[in-house]
């Protein structure tokens, strides 16, 4: 390392021995986790009955009623890029139609997309003509340019979040505003409800500024008062990255690369809101209000699982604290350690009473996530499983294909096979009974990060990721798994999906006739 390069990581807030320590991991990279079984119904995972959604929602109602702090947290740095990897194809292809199903099925329905009428405008400005006159031109190139090009609406290079998605009789709406209109009607208190977007640092303004022009029209819609914050991933989170034989790779430049360490550097940002209760939810992962209903439902019975248990927990807390049990109270807390949070220790009839109420309060006393889980339709991405801990005990994570030993027949086979799906879906408790906050990155396992293979300017570099914020960045905490409806579920990875009827604010979309909007 050179003095350029020192100061380089000195600038991000990074120390020397931090970016030895990463080359370090990624020479060596990570041991994969040692798994007990795939969760399942009955086994760390709870299927509530529908006397029990009915319970849970009272007792998320009755504990707003109580005047504690909500807050929604949005993880919204992902620009849209991704969203649109096959209309990006269209454009450089050497073909001028349609040729491949996704371009079709594009064109096809393209006035069921909800910027339709913000892209007509747009072709009308660039190219004298709307979206149909073009088509029938046969310049769908002009169209797809106009859709994803700065001169145009720019959707190749903007923040996923504000994307027009669904479309309503008499507005449209961006993912952001959904979420907004999600925070009314589950998370508010006392009148407000407190919404944190984590944006990267090229899209905070854009942000702002939305926020600026819409949160008053949702605010008098749902008679509350928001309260919107915004962080961004800080640099100090970013990790080196290496070239194949894992020395520092290099801009042109000299320079050292540094890569956003992924959604685990989250858990900074996590670790500063306030609250007593924290929803996490995808950007993308939003309906239009006539399929509202179910996850508003399902998001209160997390919530109230979360605050029921947490409950008993505190209780269980004070007793240890206070030193008033025997041997019978003792062994009532273990059950609900085992049975209700699903941690266990094989060797805990070993231990005397006195390491006993030491191993308890430690497993207790500690951050609690209840995660939303859905059946397995075979989505990319994290699944429920019991895994060994590093202290021995089996507890429930939810694990990346990244953290699985693919040499490992039986381990491939309970993930293959595994019944439930991850779709990012919790709603967390970050303060102890005393009402103190946890320091929630002293409950990351450090051991859980993964290496992937990237390029930059035509040449390979390995990149480290971060333990993840759903997996590695909470393994310390207890966690509960239960089972959502898959409606509750409609993340948007590709253009195409908006086509869902999920996705679509009016049932089978908005019939706009020939034309296009107004023109």
């Amino acid at each position: 390392m050179n003095q350029q390069d020192l100061k380089q990581i000195a600038a991000r807030g990074i120390s020397e021995q931090q970016i030895e320590h990463q080359l370090e991991q990624i020479k060596n990279g990570f041991p994969f986790l040692k798994l007990e079984a795939a969760a399942a119904i009955g086994k760390g995972i709870v299927a509530p009955t529908p006397q029990e959604v009915e319970q849970y929602e009272k007792a998320w109602n009755d504990y707003k009623a109580e005047g504690h702090k909500v807050v929604k947290f949005v993880p919204a740095s992902g620009a849209a890029s991704r969203m649109f990897k096959n209309m990006f194809a269209f454009l450089d292809a050497p073909y001028d139609v349609p040729t491949t199903d996704f371009e079709k099925q594009f064109f096809d329905n393209i006035k069921k997309f909800a910027f339709r009428k913000a892209l007509c405008d747009k072709c009308h400005v660039n190219n004298d003509k709307g979206i149909m006159q073009l088509i029938k031109n046969g310049e769908y190139k002009a169209v797809v340019a106009n859709l994803l090009k700065p001169e145009g609406l720019n959707y190749g290079q903007l923040p996923k979040g504000l994307l027009q998605f669904h479309e309503y009789e008499d507005e449209v709406r961006t993912p952001m505003e959904e979420h907004l209109v999600e925070a009314a009607l589950y998370a508010s208190s006392n009148g407000e409800a407190n919404v944190h977007f984590t944006v990267s640092h090229d899209h905070l303004a854009l942000f702002k500024k939305m926020v600026e022009e819409k949160e008053e029209k949702y605010a008098k819609r749902y008679g509350i008062k928001y309260n919107i914050t915004f962080s961004e991933q800080k640099p100090s989170t970013d990790t080196i990255a290496a070239n194949p034989d894992n020395t520092p790779f290099r801009n042109e430049d000299g320079s050292l690369l540094f890569r956003p360490g992924g959604h685990g550097a989250l858990i900074e940002n996590l670790n500063e809101i306030d609250a007593d209760v924290v929803f996490i939810k995808n950007i993308d992962n939003v309906v239009p209000d006539r399929l509202k209903g179910e996850t508003v439902t399902w998001k209160q019975v997390i919530a109230g699982i979360l605050v029921t248990l947490q409950k008993k927990a505190f209780e269980y807390l004070k007793v240890l604290d206070s030193g008033q049990y025997n041997h019978q109270k003792l062994e009532e807390i273990i059950r609900f350690l085992q049975r209700d949070l699903c941690c266990r220790k094989s060797d805990i009839k070993e231990l005397e009473d006195a390491e006993l109420v030491i191993y308890l309060r430690k497993k207790l006393n500690r951050p609690m996530r209840v995660c939303g889980v859905v059946k397995n339709v075979g989505e990319p991405g994290g699944g429920p499983f019991l895994t060994y801990n590093s202290d021995g005990t089996v507890s429930l994570q939810i694990l990346e294909s990244s953290q699985i030993d693919k040499n490992n027949k039986e381990y491939m086979e309970m993930f293959t096979h595994g019944t439930h799906f991850n779709p990012v879906d919790l709603v967390c408790a970050t303060k102890d009974y005393k009402g103190n906050a946890f320091d929630l990155p002293k409950y990351v396992d450090p051991s859980t990060g993964f290496i992937s293979s990237k390029s930059k300017n035509g040449k390979d570099l390995k990149a480290l990721e971060l333990p993840g914020l759903w997996n590695g960045a909470m393994s310390d905490w207890n966690t509960i798994f239960v089972e959502v409806p898959l409606a509750t579920f409609n993340p948007v990875k590709t253009v195409n999906d908006l086509l869902r009827d999920q996705h679509q604010a009016v049932e089978g979309g908005i019939n706009h006739g020939e034309g296009c909007g107004k023109h």
